[in-house]
Protein backbone atom coordinates (compact mmCIF):
# COMPACT_ATOMS: atom_id res chain seq x y z
CA UNK A 1 0.00 0.00 0.00
CA UNK A 2 1.24 3.49 -1.13
CA UNK A 3 2.18 5.85 1.65
CA UNK A 4 -0.11 8.95 2.14
CA UNK A 5 2.43 11.41 1.76
CA UNK A 6 2.94 9.91 -2.01
CA UNK A 7 -0.51 10.97 -2.97
CA UNK A 8 0.18 14.68 -4.07
CA UNK A 9 -2.93 16.96 -4.81
CA UNK A 10 -2.65 19.16 -8.53
CA UNK A 11 -1.75 22.28 -6.40
CA UNK A 12 1.15 20.32 -4.81
CA UNK A 13 2.78 18.96 -7.77
CA UNK A 14 2.44 22.69 -9.37
CA UNK A 15 4.73 23.77 -6.27
CA UNK A 16 7.27 21.58 -7.17
CA UNK A 17 10.55 22.20 -8.63
CA UNK A 18 11.99 20.72 -11.47
CA UNK A 19 15.14 18.20 -10.94
CA UNK A 20 17.05 18.02 -13.86
CA UNK A 21 20.08 15.61 -13.63
CA UNK A 22 23.42 16.28 -14.83
CA UNK A 23 23.87 16.74 -18.53
CA UNK A 24 19.81 16.81 -19.14
CA UNK A 25 18.30 19.56 -20.94
CA UNK A 26 14.79 20.27 -19.46
CA UNK A 27 12.63 22.83 -20.39
CA UNK A 28 11.33 25.49 -18.59
CA UNK A 29 7.70 24.53 -19.20
CA UNK A 30 7.37 22.46 -15.62
CA UNK A 31 4.19 22.93 -14.18
CA UNK A 32 2.06 23.77 -17.63
CA UNK A 33 -1.55 21.96 -16.45
CA UNK A 34 -3.03 20.35 -19.50
CA UNK A 35 -6.88 19.15 -19.42
CA UNK A 36 -7.74 16.26 -20.88
CA UNK A 37 -10.57 15.17 -22.99
CA UNK A 38 -11.98 13.43 -19.88
CA UNK A 39 -11.85 16.49 -17.80
CA UNK A 40 -8.71 14.95 -16.08
CA UNK A 41 -5.72 17.42 -15.56
CA UNK A 42 -1.79 16.11 -16.24
CA UNK A 43 1.02 18.46 -15.18
CA UNK A 44 4.15 18.92 -17.47
CA UNK A 45 7.11 17.75 -15.29
CA UNK A 46 9.37 18.31 -18.21
CA UNK A 47 10.61 17.59 -21.97
CA UNK A 48 13.79 16.17 -21.99
CA UNK A 49 15.46 16.51 -25.15
CA UNK A 50 19.03 15.23 -25.78
CA UNK A 51 19.01 11.47 -24.54
CA UNK A 52 18.64 9.91 -27.99
CA UNK A 53 16.46 6.91 -28.14
CA UNK A 54 16.75 3.43 -30.56
CA UNK A 55 15.84 5.74 -33.13
CA UNK A 56 17.71 8.88 -33.26
CA UNK A 57 16.98 11.99 -31.59
CA UNK A 58 13.75 11.48 -28.91
CA UNK A 59 11.67 14.24 -27.10
CA UNK A 60 10.32 12.71 -24.06
CA UNK A 61 7.52 14.96 -22.70
CA UNK A 62 6.94 13.72 -18.90
CA UNK A 63 3.29 14.06 -17.13
CA UNK A 64 2.43 14.21 -13.91
CA UNK A 65 -0.79 13.20 -11.99
CA UNK A 66 -2.52 11.40 -9.55
CA UNK A 67 -5.14 9.75 -11.39
CA UNK A 68 -3.01 7.06 -12.77
CA UNK A 69 -2.54 5.89 -9.09
CA UNK A 70 -4.42 2.89 -8.47
CA UNK A 71 -7.75 3.33 -7.72
CA UNK A 72 -7.66 6.45 -9.91
CA UNK A 73 -9.34 7.81 -13.00
CA UNK A 74 -7.03 6.75 -15.49
CA UNK A 75 -6.61 3.18 -15.66
CA UNK A 76 -4.94 1.35 -18.09
CA UNK A 77 -7.31 2.26 -20.71
CA UNK A 78 -7.83 5.62 -20.05
CA UNK A 79 -3.74 6.30 -19.54
CA UNK A 80 -3.24 5.28 -23.43
CA UNK A 81 -6.14 7.40 -24.52
CA UNK A 82 -4.76 10.39 -22.38
CA UNK A 83 -1.10 9.40 -23.62
CA UNK A 84 -2.46 9.45 -27.46
CA UNK A 85 -3.99 12.80 -26.91
CA UNK A 86 -1.13 14.57 -25.01
CA UNK A 87 1.10 13.41 -28.09
CA UNK A 88 -1.00 14.47 -31.03
CA UNK A 89 -2.46 17.89 -29.25
CA UNK A 90 0.85 18.71 -27.22
CA UNK A 91 3.87 17.60 -27.65
CA UNK A 92 3.29 17.95 -31.54
CA UNK A 93 3.06 21.17 -32.35
CA UNK A 94 5.49 22.06 -29.88
CA UNK A 95 8.15 19.68 -31.32
CA UNK A 96 9.71 22.84 -33.48
CA UNK A 97 10.55 24.48 -30.12
CA UNK A 98 13.41 22.00 -29.93
CA UNK A 99 15.54 22.40 -32.85
CA UNK A 100 15.47 19.72 -35.65
CA UNK A 101 12.46 17.26 -36.33
CA UNK A 102 12.85 14.30 -33.79
CA UNK A 103 12.70 10.38 -34.96
CA UNK A 104 10.37 9.53 -31.97
CA UNK A 105 8.31 11.14 -29.07
CA UNK A 106 7.76 9.80 -25.80
CA UNK A 107 4.87 10.58 -23.55
CA UNK A 108 5.13 9.53 -20.03
CA UNK A 109 2.62 9.48 -16.66
CA UNK A 110 3.60 9.12 -13.52
CA UNK A 111 1.13 9.41 -10.15
CA UNK A 112 4.34 11.56 -8.68
CA UNK A 113 7.53 13.33 -10.14
CA UNK A 114 10.14 10.74 -10.69
CA UNK A 115 13.77 11.99 -11.58
CA UNK A 116 14.56 11.38 -14.92
CA UNK A 117 16.01 7.24 -15.51
CA UNK A 118 15.71 6.20 -11.98
CA UNK A 119 13.49 3.24 -10.85
CA UNK A 120 10.86 3.94 -8.58
CA UNK A 121 9.00 0.36 -8.23
CA UNK A 122 6.27 2.25 -5.88
CA UNK A 123 5.04 4.57 -8.43
CA UNK A 124 2.85 4.11 -11.24
CA UNK A 125 4.07 5.05 -14.60
CA UNK A 126 2.74 4.67 -17.93
CA UNK A 127 4.72 4.76 -20.97
CA UNK A 128 4.57 5.12 -25.21
CA UNK A 129 6.32 5.97 -27.95
CA UNK A 130 5.50 7.58 -31.34
CA UNK A 131 6.67 8.30 -34.60
CA UNK A 132 5.85 11.21 -36.68
CA UNK A 133 4.25 10.19 -39.80
CA UNK A 134 2.08 12.75 -41.95
CA UNK A 135 2.24 15.07 -39.26
CA UNK A 136 0.28 12.82 -36.88
CA UNK A 137 1.99 10.60 -33.77
CA UNK A 138 1.70 6.80 -34.73
CA UNK A 139 1.81 4.50 -31.64
CA UNK A 140 5.03 2.55 -31.46
CA UNK A 141 5.47 -0.60 -29.47
CA UNK A 142 8.12 -0.14 -27.33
Amino acid sequence: MRPPALILSLAALLALPVLAQEGLQVTDGAGEVVVLPSGQEVVLQDVISNVPGPEGMTLRFRFVSPAVAPGGALAFEAANEALQHLCDSYALPRIGEFGPAPAQIVISLSDVPLPFGEAAPEAVQFFESYRIEEGACLWEMF
